[in-house]
C-alpha cells in the first residue's frame, strides 16, 4: 500500500529548497541536497517536483507570491489617483527589502544569471516578473503628465537595477536612500506642479 504525504509536506520541501537556493545558487543545489535538507525521501520530493526545473519553477513562483504581496501591503494606502506616489513607494519598497540583513539578492535576477540562456519554466517565471515590475513603471509614467514617458520610465527602471545592484555593498542602506531621492528629483523635475 502506498504511503500518504504528510500535510504540508510539498510546503516543507519547497520552503526546504527555496531556502537552499537563495543561500547557495539553484546550480549549486542537487535533489540530493534537498532530499537531506527536507528530510524527505525521494519518492516523495519527486511525486510532488517531478524536476528539478518544476521545484525551482516552485520557488520562484513562491518568491513572486511574497513580493507581490509585500508590494501590495506597502501600497495599499495610496489609491490608485496618484501616481507619483505609487512609483515612490515601488521604489522605497524595493529599497527597503534589499537593506533587510538576510537579502543577498533578487531571486529572479539571480536566476537569470545563473542561467542566461535557459528558456524552460524557470526562467519564464523569472522573465515575467522582471517584465511585469518593468510594465508597472511604465504604466505609472504613462499616467504622468511628462514630455517624455518613455525616457523617465527607463531611468525609474535604471534606478530599480541599481538598487539591486549596490544591495551587496556595506553601504546599500545609504544607496538605497539616494535611489528614493533620485526618483523624487526625476519626478518632481519631470511632472509640472
Amino acid at each position: 500500500m502506498a504511503r500518504i504525504a504528510a500535510p504540508g509536506s510539498r510546503d516543507r520541501i519547497l520552503r526546504t529548497a527555496g531556502d537552499l537556493f537563495y543561500r547557495h545558487g539553484v546550480r549549486a543545489v542537487g535533489m540530493n541536497r534537498v532530499i537531506e535538507a527536507a528530510g524527505c525521501g525521494k519518492n516523495l520530493l519527486y511525486t510532488h517536483f517531478p524536476s528539478k526545473d518544476d521545484l525551482v519553477a516552485a520557488y520562484l513562483r513562491a518568491c513572486r507570491a511574497v513580493r507581490d504581496r509585500d508590494s501590495a501591503a506597502a501600497r495599499a494606502d495610496l489609491g490608485d489617483d496618484d501616481p507619483a506616489a505609487r512609483l515612490r513607494a515601488l521604489v522605497a519598497e524595493i529599497a527597503a527589502s534589499t537593506t533587510r540583513p538576510d537579502f543577498r539578492g533578487c531571486a529572479f535576477r539571480m536566476y537569470l544569471t545563473e542561467f542566461p540562456q535557459d528558456e524552460g519554466e524557470p526562467a519564464q517565471v523569472a522573465r515575467n516578473y522582471l517584465r511585469d515590475t518593468r510594465a508597472e513603471i511604465d504604466d505609472l509614467v504613462a499616467r504622468l503628465d511628462v514630455a517624455d514617458p518613455g525616457q523617465l520610465a527607463d531611468r525609474i527602471w535604471l534606478i530599480v537595477e541599481g538598487v539591486y545592484a549596490s544591495a551587496a555593498r556595506t553601504d546599500s542602506a545609504t544607496a538605497s536612500a539616494a535611489a528614493i531621492r533620485l526618483v523624487d528629483d526625476l519626478l518632481a523635475a519631470a511632472v509640472p506642479r
